[in-house]
């Protein structure tokens, strides 16, 4: 396992839609998600996309840790896999949240984004999965999704005089 290079902001991996896994067993990507998952928790985030580490492949990983569990609907999880993944809205209700992100270091910014999202695609054993996630792990998983649609989170905010320096952003919040 190795810890791989973050792509930051302004990389061209990170702004074009990430290709499909056509094996999902394939010892290439079992590597990959092994180094990926090696890699978030030296990073210390709670989600990292392939592109991320500049690997055009539709594949990320999140986890909701205790600290940022919101109840019942959206309990704490380990490191979870989705490869050649699918999201969609349950319902239009969306909510601003605080983002960061490793391709971004350094800085905060709120977002909008749907509270629940249904989901499918496979497991790094190639078992197909799906659910629906809510809160903060709905949040995560869209922001991953985002990367692999080479999306970054600050194209997503309505305002971008709600985007800050982490310092600046916890001592003073986002403007209203």
């Amino acid at each position: 396992m190795a810890i791989l290079k973050i792509a930051r902001m302004g990389h061209p991996v990170l702004l074009r839609r990430a290709d499909e896994v056509a094996d999902v067993t394939a010892p290439d990507i079992t590597s990959l998600i092994q180094d990926m998952m090696e890699t978030l928790k030296d990073a210390g985030g709670v989600g990292l996309a392939a592109p991320q580490v500049h690997v055009s492949k539709r594949v990320f990983l999140y986890f909701v840790p205790e600290s940022r569990s919101e109840g019942e609907d959206d309990p704490p999880c380990d490191v979870q896999v989705l490869i050649n993944p699918v999201l969609e809205p349950v319902g239009e209700e969306q909510m601003p949240r605080l983002e960061g992100c490793l391709s971004i270091p350094g800085l905060r910014g709120e977002v909008p984004r749907y509270r629940r999202v249904r989901y499918a695609g496979y497991d790094q054993k190639g078992n197909p999965v799906q659910g629906v996630a809510s809160g903060f792990r709905a949040n995560v998983m869209q922001h991953e999704m985002d990367h692999l649609d080479g999306i970054l989170y600050p194209m997503r905010m309505d305002d971008l005089g709600k985007l800050g320096f982490d310092a600046e952003v916890t001592r003073y919040g986002v403007r209203t």
